[in-house]
């Protein structure tokens, strides 16, 4: 008890939340090279997998400093094969 699982002050009404289905099998350091590199992204507060269903991907942002399409931009950059499914 008493841990925090995200930051309270990042929660703003213009952050967003969507589920981006990353279409290959990845291990699990290519899962955590890809959440790295998603929240180096300027706009971009959280990523995580969805526990045991590792092609859903979460993702918290600021919808005022990057688009949907944008995030999925960045996914794809990582040579990874994924599409948007929409806001949680």
């Amino acid at each position: 008890m008493g841990e925090v699982a995200y930051d309270l002050q990042k929660e703003a009404e213009h952050n967003v939340e969507i589920v981006v289905h990353v279409d290959e099998s990845l291990d699990e350091g290519k899962r955590s090279d890809l959440v790295t590199a998603l929240e180096e992204s300027e706009g971009i507060y959280r990523v995580e997998f969805c526990p045991l269903r590792y092609h859903l991907m979460l993702v918290q942002y600021d919808r005022n400093r990057i688009a949907s399409q944008d995030v999925l931009g960045k996914v794809t950059a990582q040579s990874i094969h994924a599409e948007l499914i929409g806001p949680v």
